[in-house]
């Protein structure tokens, strides 16, 4: 299954520790599709938000067990992914209008 680059992008997650690493690092932080990976991570951030990638680290998160009264359920698994900018390119700004 072919994706979109703006399939791969998600969301921006915007918390503290990523406005941190996003302050003194450089580095941004997404969740993205499950089955995207570094390589298409990297494409996408560089073709929608016109800048150039030094990194990618992707995370897995397995969804938490959740009771409801006796029944069990399955929060959905999810991806994140760390995206480091080169020190030379554009900062990339969540909430600017392109």
């Amino acid at each position: 299954m072919k994706l979109k680059h703006s399939d791969i992008i998600i969301a921006p997650l915007v918390t503290e520790k990523s406005t941190e690493l996003k302050d003194k690092k450089r580095c941004l932080c997404f969740k993205v599709h499950k089955n995207a990976n570094k390589i298409s991570v990297k494409k996408a951030v560089e073709d929608l938000f016109k800048t150039e990638v030094d990194s990618v680290r992707v995370v897995n998160f397995k969804g938490k067990l959740k009771r409801y009264g006796r029944y069990t359920g399955r929060r959905p698994s999810w991806k994140k992914a760390y995206v480091k900018i080169k020190k030379d390119a554009k900062m990339v700004e969540y909430f600017e209008v392109v």
